[in-house]
Order: C-alpha cells, then sequence, then structure tokens
C-alpha cells in the first residue's frame, strides 16, 4: 500500500476540487481519504491511497484533469507553485519501501508527459538532477535553468509543470498570528526552520492571509520523529510574543501517522478541528469498514 497526497493550484472553486478529486477516487482500488482547500493558498491537497497500481493511475488521472481545469495565467495565491498539479509525491505505507515509490515516481511522471504535454520535474528520493532534491529549488523562477526530466518544454501553457517524487511521511502544520503582520511570520520562519539555523528537518515561511486577515507561518515537517514537536510550538509562541503578539490557532493540513500523534497528541490537538479520523490510519479503516 502507498499513499500519494498531490496538491492542485485551485482553492477557490469547490466545483474543480471536487471534480478532480472524483476524477481520482474514480480509479478502482483508490481510497480517496479527504481533501481540503485553502483560498488564500489558493491550493487544494488530496489525499488518497491504495495498491500501488491504483494510486499510480489515480495520480495520473488526477494531474490530467487539472491540466484542463485550471488555467495558471488566471492564477494569483500566496504559496508557491509552479503546476496546476504543482507537486505530486508518493509515499509508502505497509508492506512499500521509499525505493518502490521512486519507480512509481518514474512511471507517473512518463505517463503524464505522453498523455498531457505536461512537463515532469523530479524531486526529493526522486531526484535524477542533485540541484532538484529539495521542493523549494524546483520552484524558482524559470526553474534551475536545465530542462525537465520528462518532456521537451520547461512548462505546459496553461497547465505549468508537475514535480513529481518519493519521500517519507511529511506533515503540513501552519500556525496563524494574532496580527496581521507578515513581516512577524516571516521572522519567526527564519527563526525556526533548518535552512537558517532551527530545527533540523522542519520548512518553514511566512505569509499573510487576506481571507482571515492574519500572517501564517506555514510549516511542512520532514521527519517528525527526529522533531520536537512541542518545543517546537513553544518557540513559535515565545517568538510571537517577543514580536508583540501570540498565537491565535494552528491547523494540520491532511493527515498524520499514528506514531507521530504519539509522539505529541497536545501539539496536534491544538489544530483546528482535530479529531482522530485525521490520523490516517483511523481513516483507512474507516473507508475500510463503510465498504
Amino acid at each position: 500500500m502507498i499513499e500519494c497526497v498531490p496538491n492542485f493550484s485551485e482553492g477557490r472553486d469547490p466545483g474543480v476540487v471536487a471534480e478532480i478529486a472524483r476524477a481520482i477516487a474514480a480509479v478502482d482500488g483508490v481510497a480517496l481519504l479527504g481533501y481540503e482547500s485553502d483560498h488564500d493558498h489558493h491550493r487544494s491537497v488530496v489525499t488518497f491511497a491504495g495498491e500501488a497500481e491504483a494510486v499510480i493511475h489515480g495520480a495520473i488521472r488526477g494531474v490530467g484533469k487539472a491540466a484542463e481545469l485550471v488555467d495558471l495565467r488566471e492564477h494569483v495565491g500566496v504559496h508557491p507553485r509552479v503546476g496546476a498539479a504543482d507537486v505530486v509525491p508518493f509515499i509508502p505505507l505497509a508492506g512499500a519501501t521509499l525505493a518502490d515509490c521512486v519507480a512509481y515516481a518514474y512511471r507517473a511522471g512518463a505517463e503524464i508527459w505522453r498523455r498531457f504535454g505536461v512537463p515532469v520535474y523530479f524531486y526529493e528520493a526522486a531526484a535524477l538532477q542533485p540541484g532538484r532534491k529539495r521542493l523549494e529549488k524546483v520552484r524558482r523562477i524559470g526553474f534551475d535553468g536545465l530542462p525537465p526530466d520528462v518532456g521537451d518544454i520547461a512548462e505546459h501553457p496553461t497547465a505549468g509543470a508537475a514535480v513529481i517524487g518519493a519521500r517519507n511521511f511529511l506533515i503540513a502544520y501552519n500556525i496563524n498570528l494574532a496580527t496581521p503582520d507578515a513581516a512577524a511570520a516571516k521572522a519567526i520562519a527564519v527563526k525556526i526552520r533548518e535552512s537558517s539555523g532551527g530545527f533540523p528537518f522542519v520548512k518553514a515561511m511566512g505569509l499573510h492571509l487576506k481571507t482571515l486577515d492574519c500572517a501564517q507561518v506555514s510549516m511542512n515537517l520532514m521527519n517528525f520523529a527526529e522533531i520536537p514537536l512541542d518545543t517546537l510550538y513553544e518557540r513559535v509562541e515565545r517568538e510571537a510574543a517577543r514580536l508583540g503578539t501570540s498565537i491565535a490557532e494552528s491547523e494540520l493540513i491532511g493527515f498524520l501517522p499514528q506514531a507521530a500523534y504519539d509522539q505529541a497528541p497536545a501539539f496536534f490537538r491544538r489544530a483546528r478541528g482535530f479529531d482522530d479520523s485525521r490520523i490516517i490510519e483511523n481513516r483507512i479503516a474507516q473507508l475500510l469498514h463503510s465498504k
């Protein structure tokens, strides 16, 4: 069993997002665990799992539907993006390895180019270029000046490019501040992210959310087992106080493994709307039980 968590550059039209999700779920053997959208990020995350063949085909169908429905020329959002189907990671679950998921990423990438003319850049464990291992490096304007890994154009005229890869479980966790000042969120992000000397395996950026009129520290937790999650939260809280503000709320995007919850239950219980169905093992069990 593997998981796929594609991020699509549409977060404001629920009909489009639902159509993409339906295209994925229509593949026999795909368990659609859920999807959620963010207006300010103008982005949606779809989570699905199943046997490898089903998940590969679900991912291909999702990218194709996004290429059909999303026009990046009209897209404005605070989150970086390079494609209608912006990033498509394959993640090993029961009985699968990271190496398996690398092979699945290559298969999916070749088929996406063949069917839809969307070029592909491989990242994380699937990276073929050393500079493309980190997603943020691929998302630079003009990419990295090198040709895509699959395809003969840098980007599709309306659908951009798909960044496809294989990685272990990533947890997306955001903290909203009680201030609209994006500079505060950016300053906190600098303090906590690995690239500027903060916590190992933490990626972070500061944003302003127009809809909520607040600043957000948006984080990707790349290896939860090696991150002191409660200490991370306390550091954000302390830095916010130093800047004259505080934490308003936090949110979890997508799902997390039971092991992560067991490591720091209070960290996740703080997240807005959190319940046990956000633990991926529980969600899969719910879906199996409902059949």
